[in-house]
């Protein structure tokens, strides 16, 4: 093998949906049938590393995932691959002197730092780190909005992780797809004291996958329509302004309660579509009788296409939130991550049933403590060899 390669790497982070996204208009297109709205986590703790080489020497586009080679042939990544390379050529029909990138082969490699298809949004982190580094690759122009047009066709939540801080991915109108896309509502900056702490219930491979469960809910629930014509665009303006105000009491309930709806539609289909377990069950009690007990919101749960709890809270709740979390799971691997936490003594608020923390800690295997974060990030860290192959 000979010949120079090119390349580029990226990491880009997870987004945990406050607004679901939940059933698909146009399957080839991953057009949604509702908006929806995100946080972006720190990449410190949740993130994808991907470089994107290109070489006239490479003899088929290759991609491996975490050490193992996938196949490049699905729709969703050739989709990707014609879009960049098609906005690449124009750059290389306007100037000769280009290196002819966009015919050459792609030697993709990525590695996630959480489990892959266990609910982490690790398809969201992925999509948008392969866009990203394929664009950096082609030094092409488009901005984060115009690259998450063509994130969204790889998985639709990835789109919301071409930003950091506070995202939208706005369903758009157009039949082509051509407006829907993502952008930010309110910057990291804006509103930086929101933590977050994901409770790893299960790291196992989910039994029903985002795709198969969204079409069995939009074909079979009845109850979807009105979630998604109805609810979600009262829901889409009102969590907007509360990320816009900084008012985490609005920001709490409307998340609880669209993560509730949200899993209520998959149980409404047929057949039933199950993400959560009984541990996600016990979390939702937890924080519920606690903000009762404070009378107000300190913490909010929600729950994506997995039985993982993410629990959004301020940093000034957090002697309260990790305090309740340290009494329930002492021994759950993850407070070594952040030595902060040593200083936050264990506490369990009167009125909550020690019993339920027990049952808790039989549940959760990993707790990972987060914020809100920054979009993709270029990086030096090549994960390609000098034969175009992982290290």
């Amino acid at each position: 093998m000979t010949g120079k390669i090119y390349s580029a790497s990226t990491t880009a982070p997870v987004n945990i949906a406050t607004l679901k996204y939940w059933g698909k208009r146009d399957t080839k297109l991953n057009l949604p049938t509702n908006s929806s709205i995100s946080v972006t986590l720190s990449q410190d703790d949740l993130r994808t590393l991907t470089t994107a080489s290109a070489a006239e020497f490479f003899e088929s586009d290759k991609l491996w995932l975490n050490g193992k080679e996938e196949s490049v042939h699905g729709p969703r990544l050739l989709a990707c691959f014609n879009e960049l390379r098609a906005l690449r050529k124009i750059l290389e029909d306007a100037n000769p002197e280009l290196p002819a990138l966009s015919k050459y082969h792609l030697h993709i490699v990525s590695e996630n730092n959480f489990p892959t298809a266990a609910g982490l949004a690790s398809s969201a982190a992925g999509f948008a780190a392969l866009v990203q580094a394929v664009a950096s690759l082609y030094e092409l122009p488009q901005s984060p909005e115009e690259l998450s047009r063509i994130a969204r066709q790889g998985s639709g939540s990835a789109c919301r992780s071409l930003f950091g801080g506070y995202v939208a991915w706005e369903m758009g109108e157009m039949a082509d797809g051509s407006d829907s896309r993502a952008v930010q509502i309110a910057t990291q900056e804006a509103w930086p004291d929101m933590k977050a702490a994901i409770l790893v219930i299960s790291a196992s491979k989910k039994e029903t996958s985002s795709t198969v469960g969204m079409q069995t809910t939009v074909n079979t629930s009845t109850l979807f329509k009105y979630r998604t014509d109805v609810v979600v665009p009262q829901r889409f303006k009102e969590m907007s302004e509360a990320i816009v105000n900084k008012d985490f009491e609005t920001f709490g309930k409307l998340t609880m309660i669209d993560s509730n709806q949200f899993h209520a539609v998959c149980l409404d289909s047929s057949p039933p579509v199950f993400y959560m377990n009984d541990t996600s069950r016990l979390v939702i009690g937890l924080i519920e009788k606690v903000n009762k007990i404070y009378g107000r919101v300190v913490a909010a749960y929600t729950f994506d296409a997995g039985p993982n709890s993410v629990l959004y809270y301020l940093e000034k709740d957090e002697p309260i939130v990790l305090g309740l979390l340290k009494a329930a799971l002492p021994d759950t691997d993850g407070w070594d991550k952040k030595p902060y936490t040593a200083s936050i003594s264990p506490a369990v608020p009167d009125g909550v049933d020690p019993c339920s923390l027990e049952a808790l800690k039989e549940g959760v295997s990993r707790i990972i403590l987060t914020g809100v974060g920054p979009g993709p990030q270029k990086t030096d860290e090549v994960l390609i060899d000098g034969n175009g192959l992982p290290k």
